[in-house]
């Protein structure tokens, strides 16, 4: 039997943990690993594996690093969410709002739609729920589609900007900071308001000068049937839930108070509620923060820090490129699980967390790879309207650039 030494053992178990993480990374960039069919929520599972066997992350250890209160909102906001997106909510909203809009009213109202609905919900659901209604009301009005596609894809990203429960990233970044949901809001909610704006014109300036009004097609938009006794519960649950936000509470309590009243119902089948859920990224986020944690226990977060130092990633300027940077070639929540640790280091470490969600949510619109909701509209809208990267990436540029600037410029004001 062989018998290795201390520092062999050691060198091996550096090793690894280089190897895994770089690998892990490499993945959540790429989207799958070369030449396999292994994606980021795959990558995440066996990456955690790894760094337990390898005992680069000990056992015993491994539910410390997993930061509960942040699985417990996402899961309970997608609880929430899909329920409201079962009996007809979102549905129901976009109705309302966009359904009899003259023609020249209908992108501002899918910008501002889409967007004050991210604030308060995960967005990606209601880029799911507004793409087959865009598609719908443009065939109507003999519209082109691709405008007010582009316009779900980057008002859902700006929207969700401005609250914890907006997107995942700011899920993570409220549990870790301890920002309360209303500071939270009322730091971001400003930069989603002016952000909002700057979508608008630049798709109308881009998009819109050449897009021609036809007459009104009287087919009408088929929608499912709102049952208002349905939507009662889950309305004066969502409404106690969102005050719950305001004055305190604990965002992972009330979001789960709220889910589990949710789940207390003779109407609505269980596995249709569960079927919402989107498990992968659960298990994405589990698998990251065992991932993170082994890195930082063989010293390669450490690395990381002492490196960020050197490129004076301490200054609110550079630290929002980098996140930006980092976000759209890693993704977003791999990004902010990586740049979690330098937040607490600044001279102002409640503005250096908010300056990291704003980046690292804002950056998702630079191209169709930047987050999840763009690639939800892109892969919705086929193969009705095929959205290429040029043409996503001719106005994702310039709406990238313009509300990062009025986010830093905020912030580096408010702090």
């Amino acid at each position: 039997m062989v018998h290795l030494s201390p520092t062999t053992v050691l060198d091996v178990q550096t090793l690894a943990a280089y190897v895994i993480f770089l690998a892990s990374y490499l993945v959540f960039a790429l989207g799958k690993f070369p030449g396999l069919k292994i994606d980021r929520a795959g990558a995440a599972i066996i990456g955690a594996v790894g760094m337990v066997a390898f005992r680069i992350a000990h056992p015993a250890d491994a539910l410390s690093f997993i930061d509960f209160p942040t699985l417990v909102l996402l899961f309970s906001m997608m609880l929430i969410v899909g329920n409201l997106h079962l009996v007809g909510f979102f549905e129901w909203t976009a109705e309302i709002v966009l359904r009899r809009l003259k023609p020249s009213h209908l992108l501002p109202a899918v910008v501002f739609t889409s967007g004050v609905l991210s604030a308060f919900f995960v967005n990606d659901i209601v880029c799911l729920v507004m793409v087959p209604f865009v598609l719908n009301i443009t065939r109507r009005l003999r519209l082109e589609s691709l405008p007010y596609l582009l316009a779900v894809a980057t008002a859902s990203n700006i929207g969700s900007v401005a609250s914890i429960t907006g997107n995942p990233q700011n899920m993570l970044i409220g549990s870790f900071s301890g920002i309360a949901y209303r500071d939270f809001l009322r730091h971001l909610g400003p930069v989603a308001v002016v952000g909002l704006f700057l979508d608008w014109m630049v798709l109308h300036w881009m998009q819109m000068r050449k897009v021609k009004h036809a007459g009104l097609v009287d087919d009408g938009i088929p929608l499912p049937p709102l049952d208002l006794s349905r939507l009662t519960k889950p309305a004066i649950v969502v409404t106690a839930v969102v005050i719950a936000f305001f004055v305190g509470v604990p965002p992972a309590m009330a979001a789960a108070l709220g889910a589990a009243v949710l789940l207390i119902t003779r109407t609505l089948e269980p596995r249709k509620l569960y079927e919402e859920v989107d498990w992968g990224l659960l298990v994405f986020f589990v698998g990251l923060f065992l991932i993170v944690g082994g890195a930082q226990n063989a010293g390669i977060i450490g690395k990381f820090l002492r490196i960020a130092d050197h490129w004076n990633l301490h200054n609110l300027g550079v630290f929002t490129i980098a996140v930006s940077l980092l976000s759209n070639i890693v993704s977003n929540v791999p990004a902010v699980m990586l740049l979690k640790s330098l937040a607490p280091n600044f001279t102002n470490p409640h503005t250096a967390w908010l300056v990291l969600a704003m980046a690292s949510t804002l950056a998702g619109n630079l191209t169709i790879t930047g987050s999840v909701a763009n690639i939800i509209v892109v892969e919705s809208a086929k193969p009705e309207v095929k959205i290429g990267f040029w043409e996503y990436f001719r106005v994702g540029l310039p709406i990238t650039v313009m509300t990062l600037i009025v986010g830093w410029a905020w912030l580096e004001w408010v702090k």
